[in-house]
């Protein structure tokens, strides 16, 4: 049966607005997406892969779903990824997962800027045991062979089971073990006020004549709370896999797994449990 929107948007229309990418001092917008779209379409499938399988990834249970019933435009220009409990799946969940066709590369002598817009769904928190979003990056390396997390990983953004903490990670090297101590990765947090809209921010510099310089930094509404510089990792294999090649960004709601532990009986699927993307820009320093 064909998911209708029209049915739910109503109760969502005071909490969705249109969004632009918004100017960054200092920088220059080079792509972004604005999720300009019709309530209930999927996003523009030139830009995006909309995931339509269970990734066998991280004991996670949700197959993802190429359906608006999981993924859809709101039709105020912002992105919603919503877990739904399913009977008749193997997990008995499925949420959305969608990965950008567009790449970049942090460019030598800039800094370049990742950065989207995002608020959660209001159920309260002890009703959001095992759901997982996250806003964040993967090495391309990765869609031609390379392993992970030897393609290098950059999470912007994640938080599990409801909690109002976000937190920024790099993965790297081997697993297990490694430079990046995976499964765990190189990573720290920041609390965040509340489940309405907040702007999470990596910033890559390479603008340091010398590799061990350089930096990834993370930001939640402008304040920072992370930073991984190219000594830490010192070894300029690996800080390529996270700095000096190309990325590309991906946007879910995970439901289970090692991090978070499964939902529990007081677990709410739906819309209030949803992540809602209002844009995903990339961005270079004049």
């Amino acid at each position: 049966m064909r998911f209708n929107p029209a049915l739910l948007l109503p109760a969502l229309s005071t909490q969705v607005a249109a969004w632009a990418a918004p100017s960054v001092n200092g920088y220059s917008l080079k792509w972004a997406e604005t999720f300009n779209g019709a309530a209930g379409s999927l996003p523009n499938g030139n830009n995006w892969e909309i995931i339509n399988r269970n990734l066998g990834v991280n004991s996670e249970l949700q197959d993802y779903r190429a359906s608006n019933r999981n993924v859809q435009h709101s039709g105020g220009e912002t992105l919603q990824l919503i877990p739904w409990r399913e009977s008749g799946t193997t997990s008995g969940w499925t949420s959305g997962r969608i990965e950008s066709k567009y790449t970049f590369t942090p460019q030598a002598g800039k800094r370049t800027l990742a950065q989207a817009e995002i608020r959660f769904g209001g159920n309260s928190i002890d009703k959001k045991q095992g759901i997982w979003p996250a806003f964040w990056l993967l090495g391309d390396s990765m869609r031609h062979g390379t392993i992970w997390p030897a393609c290098g990983e950059v999470d912007v953004l994640e938080t599990v089971n409801g909690q109002l903490r976000g937190y920024g990670t790099i993965h790297c090297d081997v697993s297990p073990g490694g430079i990046c101590n995976e499964f765990n990765g190189i990573g720290n947090n920041i609390d965040f006020p509340d489940q309405g809209w907040h702007t999470w921010r990596v910033v890559w510099d390479r603008t340091p004549s010398d590799w061990r310089a350089e930096t990834i930094t993370w930001y939640r509404d402008g304040q920072q709370f992370h930073q991984v510089n190219g000594a830490r990792i010192n070894n300029q294999a690996v800080w390529d896999s996270l700095i000096h090649k190309p990325m590309y960004f991906i946007l879910n709601v995970a439901v289970g797994g090692t991090w978070p532990g499964n939902p529990n009986g007081n677990t709410q699927d739906g819309w209030g449990s949803l992540m809602e993307v209002a844009y995903v820009g990339h961005y270079v320093s004049n």
